[in-house]
């Protein structure tokens, strides 16, 4: 079981062994989070998205790539569901960071900062997103040490935090 926290940042920035994107199914960049992923990964990121998904990948899947110019080691795309377009299937969601974390394991990665999947552009509610989120990697059978949730936004990361203590009985680790 990995401690989580709620850290007020850039993503990208982050000094972990791990970073996840929060994908779309084709793999080749795309806006918000993958986009800034990939424009401060630099272009190896995309070549080893198109050599190792060359169909992309399924919603609620995940899988890794190098993290180019990145202070992280790795990539682990995530595909998260689109609830704007109609994918509200909460199983989706949890999937992503089970997957996330399984492919995390493999990888023997210790430390891993996530995005909020699907709270941007793909409109999944904010507080569930953030209850699937923290319930996700904080019930997870995983030898990750740390999992960061990463908000570039103050008032989300306020309200990670608040849900962090709420669930552990006081203040975030």
């Amino acid at each position: 079981m990995a401690d989580v926290i709620a850290v007020h940042g850039d993503l990208t920035e982050q000094r972990v062994d791990a970073i996840v994107n929060a994908a779309n199914n084709a793999m080749r960049g795309g806006g918000g989070v993958d986009g800034a992923i990939h424009r401060a990964g630099g272009p190896v990121i995309l070549r080893d998205c198109v050599a190792r998904f060359p169909y992309g990948l399924a919603t609620g899947d995940a899988g890794w790539t190098t993290a180019g110019d990145l202070p992280a080691a790795w990539v682990i795309h995530t595909v998260g569901p689109n609830f704007t377009a109609g994918e509200r299937d909460r199983s989706l969601l949890i999937s992503c960071y089970r997957r996330a974390l399984a492919v995390a394991d493999e990888l023997a990665v210790r430390t891993i900062a996530f995005p909020l999947v699907s709270a941007g552009v793909y409109g999944w509610p904010l507080d569930d997103a953030i209850a699937v989120a923290i319930d996700t990697l904080m019930d997870a059978d995983t030898r990750v040490v740390q999992a960061s949730i990463v908000a570039r936004d103050a008032a989300i990361f306020d309200e990670v935090a608040t849900a962090i203590a709420a669930r552990t009985g006081g203040d975030q680790p």
